[in-house]
C-alpha cells in the first residue's frame, strides 16, 4: 500500500483515534482516487444513477437521477469515529460545509399537492450538512481468510440550507418551471422532511456497496491487523 495509508491495529487502546487519523491522512488523495483501496476519484464523486420513488405523504413522486456529479464531498470534517472490531459496528459523525450536485433528472408526481413533471438538468447547492452513520458488518470466510462484509449502512443527515433548480419542467414551459422552482426553494425543508427516509436509505445503500468494494478486496488481518 502507499506510504500515506496508515494501518491501525485492533489491539491499539486508542484505535478510534488511529483510524480517525488514518482517514484524515488519505483525504488529500481522495480527489484523484486511491486505486490500491478501490476508491474511485471523489472530486467530483460520480454516481451512475439514483432512483427514488415516494408513494405516500405530501410528496408522492417517481424520480430518476443519472450521470450524477457531486462536488465537495472530500471537504468533510470528521467529528467522531467509534469502531468496535468485535461487534463489527462503526459509528461516524461528520460535517460538510457544502455540496454541489448536477445531474440529468426525470421526475413525475406531486409535491405538497402540486403536480410536478419534467426531464432535464438538476442542479442543487446544499450547505452546513451534519451527517451521522452507523455501519454494521459481519465476518465472512473466503479462500481460507476472514473478510469484513457490510450488511447495513444507516445514514441520517441535517441540511442547513438548500437551493435547487430543475430545467425543462412541464415540457419547457418557462413560467410554470420558474414558479415550481421558486416553490421548491421556498418549501425545501418540508420537501426534504418528507423524502428524507427514502433519501437516507438510498444514500446508505450506495455507501454499503462502496464500502464493500474495499472490504471485499482485503482480509481483515491486512486492513486491521491484531
Amino acid at each position: 500500500l502507499a506510504s500515506f495509508i496508515k494501518i491501525c491495529h485492533r489491539s491499539d487502546p486508542n484505535l478510534d483515534d488511529c483510524v480517525k487519523k488514518s482517514v484524515e491522512a488519505i483525504r488529500p488523495y481522495l480527489n484523484l482516487g486511491i486505486p490500491e483501496l478501490g476508491i474511485p476519484p471523489c472530486e467530483p464523486l460520480r454516481i451512475p444513477e439514483i432512483i427514488m420513488n415516494q408513494g405516500r405523504g405530501a410528496v408522492a413522486i417517481q424520480s430518476r437521477y443519472s450521470n450524477i456529479n457531486i462536488y465537495g464531498p472530500t471537504q468533510f470534517d470528521l467529528k467522531s469515529l467509534k469502531l468496535d472490531p468485535e461487534s463489527g459496528q462503526v459509528k461516524i459523525k461528520l460535517w460538510l460545509p457544502s455540496l454541489y450536485m448536477v445531474s440529468d433528472y426525470d421526475i413525475k408526481g406531486r409535491i405538497l399537492m402540486l403536480p410536478i413533471d419534467g426531464k432535464g438538468i438538476s442542479r442543487g447547492n446544499y450547505s452546513d450538512i451534519e451527517a451521522s452513520a452507523v455501519m454494521q458488518g459481519e465476518r465472512v470466510m473466503k479462500d481460507g481468510k476472514v473478510y469484513f462484509n457490510v450488511v447495513d449502512f444507516f445514514v441520517n443527515f441535517v441540511v442547513g440550507h438548500a437551493n435547487v433548480h430543475l430545467s425543462e419542467l412541464f415540457n419547457g414551459d418557462q413560467q410554470l418551471g420558474e414558479a415550481m422552482n421558486s416553490f421548491l426553494n421556498e418549501n425545501w425543508r418540508n420537501v426534504v422532511q418528507d423524502i428524507q427516509p427514502v433519501l437516507e436509505k438510498t444514500v446508505g445503500d450506495l455507501f454499503r456497496k462502496f464500502s464493500n468494494r474495499i472490504y471485499h478486496k482485503f482480509p481483515i488481518d491486512f486492513l486491521l491487523p491484531p
